[in-house]
């Protein structure tokens, strides 16, 4: 148990979440598992393994309180109502249970709003899939975990789980608001000359003011509240070779894939730029086994040129990307932490999101386990893994590696991007480019 309440109260990071989540879609993370329905493998007993796992997590028995005016940031409290029926619930896929059905499920799960009356998650049951598979879809408010606390939490659901993970992200009962916003005030000034450093090093991780504007294109439009998804898969091993022959890393190979694939379907709309920028986060945690859920992440926008071979676009992709990493990790939230809570504060931040001009789209890259997993003795096939964003980026990339396999999430806007079909099609051709 953690010694003081201050790890209760919303982090930095969190805090940037929360504000920022004024969008047409809720600022929900989720994924969906595939569980292997062969042989013996009872659907209630996964069901209730799961469910029974996910609330043995304290953070997923606590809700959000605010405090009066003046006394500190929101913080997390045990929810005395709390009822776990409220949160998990069974969906039937229609027929024939295919794959594509079921991730229409778990999309509808994570772009509905959470209430903030209660603990910020829902998990859904998804049965009558082909083969017997079940699916298990957990949707987690973006103030609760990012990508890497996700993971613990998955961490925590599967067989052989460590009891010592994330369920110990508790802490002593609370002092006082008055008391604890004059101890988190004066631990701020403390670190004064530390904030000043790290502002320094997210200036770099930013790209030093030297990004400029994002080129123009019709991705970037106003998003509603629709979203539709679809999946590529790709070889781990033979992403990292082609990685490896051009000095690279796999994130680096993503941002090519992705980049081209999104210039081929502009190609298709007679538009022609010559860059395209990709927001990445970039994660200050070394662990994905941390007591602490919440949001440790910077951000890292990257200019991709769209002109050259595929091994003169990684390399170049890779040296920008190897400069910018060379300090603290994460760091450029000490930058946009304070801008976003201004913006929201007069209430402009969706007026900055729906027209910025800074980004084409987002790619987030998690690195999932690299063994199969199993839950209630039955195996989890694969994992995919469901982000949305809003404003006006129309389509935006997750990738999460898993036993091998890379799979790399389409989400779309179906409004601002029809062609999700296509642009899964020209993704697959931009890695079949690089690996062969």
């Amino acid at each position: 148990m953690m010694s003081d309440d201050r790890h209760e109260q919303l982090g930095s990071g969190d805090l940037i979440t929360l504000v920022s989540d004024v969008g047409p879609v809720p600022m929900n993370v989720g994924a969906i598992l595939f569980v292997a329905g062969e042989g013996d493998v009872d659907a209630a007993t996964v069901e209730a393994t799961f469910t029974r796992r996910l609330t043995s997590i304290r953070r997923l028995q606590q809700r959000l309180a605010t405090p009066r005016r003046g006394l500190g940031r929101p913080y997390w409290v045990d929810d005395s109502d709390f009822d776990v029926h409220a949160h998990v619930s069974r969906v039937r896929c229609p027929c024939p249970g295919e794959r594509d059905a079921a991730l229409a499920i778990a999309v509808d799960a994570v772009t509905r709003p959470l209430p903030r009356s209660r603990p910020l998650w829902r998990a859904v049951v998804v049965t009558g899939l082909t083969g017997g598979h079940i699916g298990l879809v957990l949707v987690l408010h973006h103030v609760v975990a990012d990508g890497i606390g996700g993971l613990a939490v998955l961490a925590r659901v599967v067989d052989g789980a460590d009891a010592a993970g994330p369920a110990d992200n508790t802490a002593a009962p609370p002092r006082g608001r008055f008391v604890d916003c004059v101890a988190d005030r004066t631990r701020t000034l403390r670190r004064l000359p530390r904030t000043v450093s790290r502002i320094r090093d997210g200036w770099a991780e930013l790209g030093r003011g030297r990004l400029g504007w994002a080129p123009r294109c019709s991705l970037n439009v106003p998003t509603g509240s629709r979203r539709t998804v679809t999946t590529v898969d790709v070889g781990l091993d033979r992403v990292r070779a082609a990685g490896r022959r051009s000095g690279a890393t796999v994130n680096d190979v993503l941002l090519v894939a992705v980049t081209g694939a999104l210039a081929t379907l502009l190609h298709e709309r007679k538009e022609f730029p010559q860059e395209l920028v990709v927001s990445v986060p970039v994660s200050a945690r070394s662990t994905t086994t941390s007591g602490y859920l919440g949001n440790q992440v910077g951000v890292m926008p990257v200019r991709v040129p769209l002109e050259g071979s595929v091994e003169e676009r990684l390399a170049a992709v890779s040296r920008i990307t190897r400069a910018r990493k060379m300090r603290t990790r994460g760091t450029s939230s000490a930058l946009i932490g304070p801008l976003f809570r201004i913006l929201a504060a007069v209430r402009l931040f969706r007026r900055f999101v729906d027209r910025q001009r800074l980004v084409n789209s987002f790619l987030t890259n998690l690195p999932g386990p690299a063994g199969r997993l199993v839950i209630a003795g039955a195996p989890i096939t694969d994992i995919t893994p469901i982000t949305v964003t809003a404003g006006n980026v129309g389509v935006a990339f997750a990738a999460l590696s898993y036993a091998g396999t890379l799979t790399v999430t389409i989400v779309v806007d179906p409004d601002v991007v029809p062609e999700i079909r296509e642009l899964a099609a020209y993704l697959r051709e931009q890695f079949r480019a690089a690996i062969e």
